[in-house]
């Protein structure tokens, strides 16, 4: 032990900003400017290089190197031979003169050999998969794999999946709740007839709104990722008129995924709710129907910025 934390005789650790209870083990170099959190295990062979932040209890594998401008937060794990990197357009000599930050929320996981490029978040709960190489920011829960990264699914603080709230035959009229706060799923068996179906709602009985404008979101890769914002003031009724989208509500505490495959399922997210649509099909139809006129200052995007106002 050594300053109230683990070094192996054969680990370099230059800096004196390491937490309690923290282990280096053989071949790891730490330089002078890093600063390391308590209960972190920093494996065989790891380099940390010195603008870099690690939280508490983070576990970085064998082989990997952490370059200036990196942070991770609490609960981190970083997989074997991970690589992190921070110059966009590196050319030998010459250096930046301000780094682009890299961070890795609390609680993600960095698969082996995955690739990460400067300047992007990798969101909370977030996991990267083996080999996979990030190329943008990742949204809180989701999983990503592939090259180019791509969102496969989503999942919960323990790394399970998340299931999807789906509705095979809603067969009459009535609400559900979600487990997010708020959130409501307003169900409406559709009309048929041998001229052509027909799906309908009126205020007070599938409406829960007076729509003061609508959107349609239509011809969307069907790997990309739309939403991603949370509203201070709007509301929304979300209705898949064609094809399919899974949509992810989060209140900041609770989240539930809630496949729309059918102008029979209506989704109604209310203000400081946190949205994401993905898993667009081919030919996905999205009809969005709003409380409120367009005003950008009623958006909020940046994840950590929800948190800070939901939590108020």
């Amino acid at each position: 032990m050594s300053d109230g934390y683990f070094r192996h005789p054969q680990a370099i650790v230059e800096t004196e900003q390491v937490g309690r209870d923290s282990r280096v083990w053989a071949f790891a170099h730490i330089l002078p400017g890093a600063r390391i959190g308590a209960e972190c295990n920093i494996c065989d062979h790891v380099f940390i290089e010195n603008e870099v932040v690690l939280g508490d209890r983070v576990t970085i594998k064998n082989g990997v190197q952490i370059w200036d401008g990196v942070t991770l937060e609490d609960d981190v794990f970083v997989g074997p031979n991970a690589t992190f990197t921070n110059d966009p357009a590196p050319r030998s000599r010459q250096q930046l003169a301000e780094w682009p930050r890299l961070t890795v929320r609390q609680g993600a996981s960095i698969g082996a050999n995955a690739t990460l490029l400067p300047g992007i978040t990798i969101g909370q709960y977030a996991m990267v998969g083996a080999g996979a190489v990030v190329t943008r920011s990742v949204p809180p829960h989701a999983v990503v794999v592939g090259n180019p990264a791509r969102i496969v699914r989503y999942t919960d603080e323990q790394g399970s999946r998340m299931p999807a709230r789906s509705h095979s035959d809603p067969d009459l009229s009535r609400i559900e709740e979600s487990s997010v706060a708020g959130v409501t799923i307003h169900l409406a068996p559709m009309i048929r007839d041998l001229r052509g179906n027909l799906s309908a709602r009126e205020l007070g009985d599938g409406l829960p709104f007076q729509p003061k404008r609508y959107f349609v979101v239509v011809d969307v890769p069907n790997r990309e990722v739309r939403g991603e914002h949370a509203h201070r003031k709007c509301a929304q009724l979300l209705i898949c008129l064609r094809g399919s989208v899974a949509c992810v509500v989060d209140d900041g505490s609770q989240h539930e995924e809630i496949a729309l495959h059918s102008p029979e399922i209506a989704l109604h997210v209310p203000p400081m709710v946190w949205t994401v649509q993905y898993k667009y099909s081919e030919d996905a139809m999205l009809l969005v129907l709003a409380s409120e006129e367009y005003d950008p200052e009623d958006y909020i995007r940046d994840y950590d910025e929800f948190l800070v106002e939901v939590r108020k």
